[in-house]
């Protein structure tokens, strides 16, 4: 044993130890600072991501027809437009309609691609799966406007191309915009469904092959009733990107293409009115109970595997 073991240090008492009382007091106070800060923090960035949206629903109720004054409560925009009865019914229909048209036409292909490709990238092995897997994420990262200015480009080169080799003249349309928001779709429908791919035990599969089923009746009979919730819930976040989607279709659509965002967006070069205001609601609505029902689908999915 040696003489360290033998005869201990001793401690000093407390009363002998010089404590530092004011960087203990400043110490406390960056806690307390730290602590309010943190909860203000997610306090003000929601206020900056839904006061102007919350003004925007109270100002939809505006009996004023100006938004810097308030007249009283009303529904009469609304009713106005279910009703038929606003000065832009005519047109706001055919907006809604062409809007309708190109969200479901985008959200069939996005998800019968992004399906395949979900499986391909989370279940096969090939040459550049990497390269696939990387690209894949940059209509994610990239801004919006990259990706719509890209695309007129696109287009552009493209219509000439064939102008030149056929001498057939072809212009922005219904096509032009489908492939656009298809572009920008396919990446979160295949994020979504790998998600639900990834929490999916591949015994299932390799159970059913083993009892001899080939692979197109273990896709249809194991695969797909379990990824189903995943590929319902990215085709609903597809309709509501595309439902919602300006800056590529601003930059892809042509003569009698309008959008109802595009068409929003006319008025309020115009004049910022209650219609618009109500009519901004109602989209807003539509895309937040899509998405909540996506949600749920998603998650309603998870505890059920």
């Amino acid at each position: 044993m040696t003489e360290q073991t033998i005869n201990p240090p001793v401690r000093p008492a407390l009363s002998e130890i010089d404590f530092n009382y004011g960087q203990i007091r400043r110490d406390m106070l960056m806690r307390r600072v730290g602590k309010v800060l943190f909860l203000l923090n997610p306090i003000i960035s929601y206020f900056f991501l839904w006061a102007p949206i919350v003004v925007l629903v109270v100002l939809s109720f505006n009996k004023s027809k100006t938004v810097s004054v308030w007249g009283g409560f009303t529904t009469d925009w609304y009713a106005e437009i279910f009703n038929g009865t606003s000065q832009f019914t005519g047109d706001m229909v055919v907006a809604l309609r062409n809007t309708l048209f190109i969200a479901v036409i985008s959200t069939v292909i996005s998800t019968i691609i992004g399906t395949m490709v979900s499986i391909a990238l989370e279940r096969g092995f090939f040459p550049g799966k990497k390269i696939v897997d990387a690209v894949l994420y940059l209509p994610v990262v990239i801004p919006e406007i990259t990706q719509a200015v890209s695309l007129a480009v696109f287009f552009k080169f493209l219509f000439d191309t064939i102008q030149a080799l056929s001498g057939q003249r072809v212009t922005l349309g219904f096509g032009t915009i489908i492939i656009g928001h298809v572009v920008f779709s396919v990446s979160f429908v295949v994020i979504t469904i790998r998600g639900r791919l990834s929490d999916m035990n591949p015994r299932y599969e390799e159970a059913a092959r083993d009892l001899g089923a080939n692979e197109w009746q273990t896709f249809w009979r194991v695969t797909f009733p379990l990824i189903l919730p995943g590929i319902i819930s990215g085709a609903l976040l597809a309709f509501t990107l595309s439902l919602d989607d300006y800056i590529v279709t601003f930059f892809t659509n042509g003569v009698g293409t309008n959008t109802l965002p595009i068409f929003v967006y006319g008025l309020l070069r115009k004049a910022v009115s209650p219609e618009i205001n109500a009519i901004s609601t109602v989209l807003l609505v539509a895309s937040m109970v899509l998405v909540g029902f996506s949600l749920f689908i998603q998650g309603r999915g998870a505890n059920r595997t």
